[in-house]
């Protein structure tokens, strides 16, 4: 019951990101190919500071800030996904205090290695680069952000590949939980699946979910579908859009060319004196 529950847990999780993009909210209206290159732009420039860059990071929380309050996104449902992938990012990184130890931060109470500024600046990136897509998946949708690729020439291949794997992922857990169903059901008293039931239970799931893909293809092709993604309507972009890009890519190469955080301290402490 426990694998069950989690199987609809997850069933849950995914759907609500397609919930999340039916809202009608500023930044659920500004075009998806705008939206996408954005995002973009923000990956590419987020990954671009040095290993030892960490104070020039900071501003770039902005945009997922401010993304999240315009779209209305709940944030813990976010943050509960972003945990999923911080041990993956906590592993890349976490060796680099021991082989990096040249001193880059030194105070009278405390001297900072090089390696934990890197291993943080790589926290702060790959937070910021999985917060980033998270949003764009909750303020566009799977499918909008498909033809949005389309329209910068992205591989048809890949963009179905992608789509189709987002949208019948869910498939594959309700096959996955019918089995254990049925074999729960012929096991009673049984917490776990027995060790000897492992191979002929894969073989099951295997041919089942053989046979439901087969069953969802001729669907697909039964509704006219003849390899060629059709994401139909697409609305044109607009002069907000524009503007809206313009702006997120000026403050981005501000961001990336002056460390704005060591600007407003000199700038303060000026003041100040």
């Amino acid at each position: 019951m426990i694998v069950m529950s989690n199987i609809i847990k997850s069933l849950y999780n995914i759907r609500m990101l397609d919930e999340l993009a039916e809202k009608r909210t500023f930044i659920h209206n500004i075009h998806p190919l705008i939206k996408v290159l954005t995002t973009c732009v923000y990956l590419t420039v987020t990954v671009s500071f040095d290993k030892y860059e960490l104070s020039g990071l900071l501003p770039l929380i902005f945009y997922p800030v401010v993304m999240i309050t315009l779209a209305e996104i709940p944030m813990i449902p976010i943050l509960k996904r972003m945990l999923v992938v911080i041990p993956l990012i906590i592993g890349i990184g976490i060796f680099n205090p021991l082989f990096d130890h040249k001193p880059m931060v030194v105070l009278p109470w405390i001297q900072i290695s090089g390696g934990w500024i890197s291993f943080f600046s790589i926290m702060f990136k790959g937070g910021f680069t999985i917060l980033a897509a998270l949003i764009l998946i909750a303020t566009t949708g799977m499918t909008r952000i498909a033809s949005a690729l389309r329209m910068i020439r992205v591989p048809r291949l890949f963009v179905l590949q992608l789509l189709l794997t987002y949208r019948y992922i869910s498939v594959l857990m309700e096959e996955a939980g019918r089995t254990w169903n049925a074999y729960m059901l012929r096991a009673p008293g049984q917490k776990s699946v027995n060790p000897k039931a492992w191979g002929p239970l894969a073989g099951q799931m295997l041919m089942r979910t053989y046979d439901r893909a087969q069953r969802v293809y001729q669907a697909m092709g039964l509704r006219g579908f003849n390899g060629e993604y059709n994401p139909g309507d697409v609305k044109k972009v607009t002069v907000k859009d524009i503007l809206y890009f313009t702006c997120w890519a000026a403050f981005f190469a501000v961001s990336r060319y002056f460390n704005l955080p060591a600007l407003i301290g000199e700038v303060v402490t000026g003041v100040m004196k």
